[in-house]
């Protein structure tokens, strides 16, 4: 993944440090999360954003492998 630098005001930069913190994420990956959710949000406005949350996050869990089996 490639990166650029961007101008991020003081105070969100400094909530991101605190939330990311608590999130285990450092304050860059903090912006990028809320730019992603927000991101979905915006891109599907009939859906809670919880919902699009957890989708998130379910995204990130590694899959387990499934076997169809007739019965």
């Amino acid at each position: 993944m490639s990166t650029v630098s961007v101008r991020v005001d003081a105070g969100l930069f400094s909530e991101a440090a605190s939330i990311g913190k608590a999130e285990y994420r450092s304050a860059a990956q903090q912006i990028n999360y809320w730019a992603t959710l927000g991101k979905n949000a915006l891109a599907n406005p009939d859906l809670p954003i919880e919902f699009i949350r957890e989708i998130l996050i379910a995204k990130e869990m590694p899959a387990e492998p499934f076997e169809f089996r007739e019965e």
